[in-house]
């Protein structure tokens, strides 16, 4: 097959996907959407806003592990979709089985969130809450999928057949500004499995995070270990970052680290699973 014939292929596969996801959206005149503001969340809201109006709901969810950073990127994701967006507090360490960050950690707090969700769904008369999990997230350790399947939530971007390059595609190819967005997991995520989360090193790793953000790294993550930083920077970017040892250094001394390291194997997506 010539590379023309492949694009075009590519094009009508995710055409007839998008459209798929569109059938799914409509098979009910109402749906709440677990809504993080992160890219496949956001798709999902922007084609939900275009099958469903005003029958589409998106339901943040505000705990101690979401950066206030992303918290507002989605009240101005909500904002330009023209949809109804409740932010609603839900405090996850309060609950024992997350505090103490087993490796199925994932798993008890999706159950919590899906508790929740249901219970706004009820509320408002809404019969399905969906979230954002697509196709390549299978291809992870994601535990929290398994608890929201047991909880009755639908991923209508998995059934529609979409990956997370589909969606990122479509989303630019539809002109929306948030096609480029770069993952971004909870903070609790930066923690090994195995020690205990707590809102001090939330708070830290919030701040480290931000710090590095605002001196132009797009894509960072500050990886905790009691009082250890590892820092890990797309590939590209660690020449940059190496540059900057000492100011960085001193600023995460400052807000409470006191070993400060660099992952030479870069960013990587998933990397606290490596030790499962």
């Amino acid at each position: 097959m010539k590379g023309g014939e492949e694009l075009t292929l590519r094009l009508e596969e995710r055409a007839e996907k998008l459209e798929r996801l569109k059938e799914i959206l409509q098979e009910d005149e109402r749906i709440l959407i677990a809504f993080s503001g992160g890219l496949d969340s956001s798709f999902l809201a922007m084609v939900a806003a275009e099958v469903l109006g005003d029958g589409a709901l998106l339901v943040t969810l505000d705990s101690e592990a979401i950066p206030r950073r992303e918290l507002l990127e989605a009240e101005k994701i909500a904002r330009s979709l023209g949809l109804r967006h409740r932010i609603v507090g839900s405090r996850i360490l309060e609950s024992e089985d997350i505090a103490k960050n087993p490796p199925d950690r994932c798993a008890f707090c999706k159950k919590e969130d899906a508790r929740v969700l249901k219970r706004i769904a009820k509320e408002e008369g809404i019969g399905r809450v969906a979230d954002g999990v697509n196709l390549s997230d299978y291809a992870d350790f994601r535990p929290g999928i398994r608890s929201s399947d047991e909880e009755g939530l639908i991923h209508p971007l998995a059934e529609a057949g979409l990956t997370k390059p589909d969606i990122r595609t479509l989303a630019k190819e539809m002109g929306h500004p948030f096609w480029d967005k770069p993952s971004m997991a909870c903070l609790a995520s930066r923690i090994p499995y195995g020690e205990r989360i707590t809102p001090e090193k939330l708070r830290m790793v919030e701040e480290a995070e931000e710090f590095l953000m605002g001196r132009g790294f797009r894509t960072v993550r500050v990886r905790v270990s009691g009082r250890s930083a590892r820092i890990e920077v797309e590939k590209t970017d660690l020449e940059k970052i190496l540059g900057m040892r000492e100011e960085v250094a001193k600023e995460l001394r400052r807000i409470g680290f006191s070993y400060v390291s660099l992952d030479l194997e870069g960013y990587r997506t998933g990397s606290s699973n490596e030790v499962l």
